[in-house]
Protein backbone atom coordinates (compact mmCIF):
# COMPACT_ATOMS: atom_id res chain seq x y z
CA UNK A 1 0.00 0.00 0.00
CA UNK A 2 1.37 3.52 -1.05
CA UNK A 3 2.20 5.43 2.15
CA UNK A 4 1.13 9.00 1.94
CA UNK A 5 2.90 11.85 3.05
CA UNK A 6 1.36 14.63 4.95
CA UNK A 7 3.03 18.10 4.27
CA UNK A 8 2.52 20.83 6.96
CA UNK A 9 -0.01 23.49 5.92
CA UNK A 10 2.62 26.40 6.29
CA UNK A 11 4.50 24.60 3.31
CA UNK A 12 1.58 24.62 1.39
CA UNK A 13 0.56 28.31 2.36
CA UNK A 14 4.40 29.20 1.28
CA UNK A 15 4.28 27.26 -2.03
CA UNK A 16 1.05 29.56 -2.53
CA UNK A 17 2.55 32.64 -1.89
CA UNK A 18 5.44 31.98 -4.21
CA UNK A 19 2.74 30.84 -7.21
CA UNK A 20 0.98 33.91 -6.35
CA UNK A 21 4.34 36.18 -7.17
CA UNK A 22 5.24 34.41 -10.20
CA UNK A 23 2.14 34.73 -11.79
CA UNK A 24 2.03 38.30 -10.89
CA UNK A 25 5.54 38.50 -12.35
CA UNK A 26 4.98 36.66 -15.32
CA UNK A 27 1.13 38.90 -16.15
CA UNK A 28 3.95 42.13 -15.30
CA UNK A 29 6.56 40.85 -17.20
CA UNK A 30 9.01 41.53 -14.71
CA UNK A 31 11.33 39.39 -12.34
CA UNK A 32 9.73 37.29 -9.60
CA UNK A 33 12.39 39.40 -7.54
CA UNK A 34 11.24 42.80 -7.86
CA UNK A 35 6.97 41.79 -7.61
CA UNK A 36 8.74 39.82 -4.09
CA UNK A 37 10.46 43.41 -3.57
CA UNK A 38 7.16 45.45 -4.55
CA UNK A 39 5.10 42.85 -2.12
CA UNK A 40 7.24 42.62 0.42
CA UNK A 41 7.79 46.92 0.89
CA UNK A 42 3.48 47.59 1.18
CA UNK A 43 3.21 44.22 3.59
CA UNK A 44 0.90 42.30 1.14
CA UNK A 45 2.54 39.22 1.49
CA UNK A 46 1.61 39.33 5.60
CA UNK A 47 -1.55 41.75 5.30
CA UNK A 48 -3.48 40.36 2.18
CA UNK A 49 -2.16 36.32 0.87
CA UNK A 50 -1.38 35.27 4.25
CA UNK A 51 -5.02 36.02 5.66
CA UNK A 52 -6.80 35.07 2.64
CA UNK A 53 -5.42 31.92 1.78
CA UNK A 54 -8.08 30.00 2.02
CA UNK A 55 -10.10 32.16 -0.35
CA UNK A 56 -7.25 33.23 -3.18
CA UNK A 57 -6.44 29.40 -3.51
CA UNK A 58 -10.02 28.35 -4.83
CA UNK A 59 -9.65 30.96 -7.61
CA UNK A 60 -7.73 30.19 -10.96
CA UNK A 61 -4.06 31.29 -11.25
CA UNK A 62 -5.32 34.08 -13.96
CA UNK A 63 -7.80 35.83 -11.64
CA UNK A 64 -5.39 35.70 -8.50
CA UNK A 65 -2.63 37.09 -10.60
CA UNK A 66 -4.71 39.44 -11.81
CA UNK A 67 -6.31 40.33 -8.43
CA UNK A 68 -2.45 40.57 -7.39
CA UNK A 69 -1.71 43.68 -9.61
CA UNK A 70 -4.64 45.11 -9.16
CA UNK A 71 -4.48 45.24 -5.32
CA UNK A 72 -0.30 45.69 -5.67
CA UNK A 73 -1.15 48.67 -7.20
CA UNK A 74 -3.62 50.18 -4.96
CA UNK A 75 -1.33 49.77 -1.69
CA UNK A 76 1.63 51.29 -3.64
CA UNK A 77 -0.46 54.13 -4.32
CA UNK A 78 -0.82 54.52 -0.79
CA UNK A 79 2.51 54.55 0.33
Amino acid sequence: MAQTIEIPKMQVVMAFVATCIEATARLLDVSYKEVYQRMKRVGMIEKYIYPHYETLHSESRENVAAGMVECLNEWEART
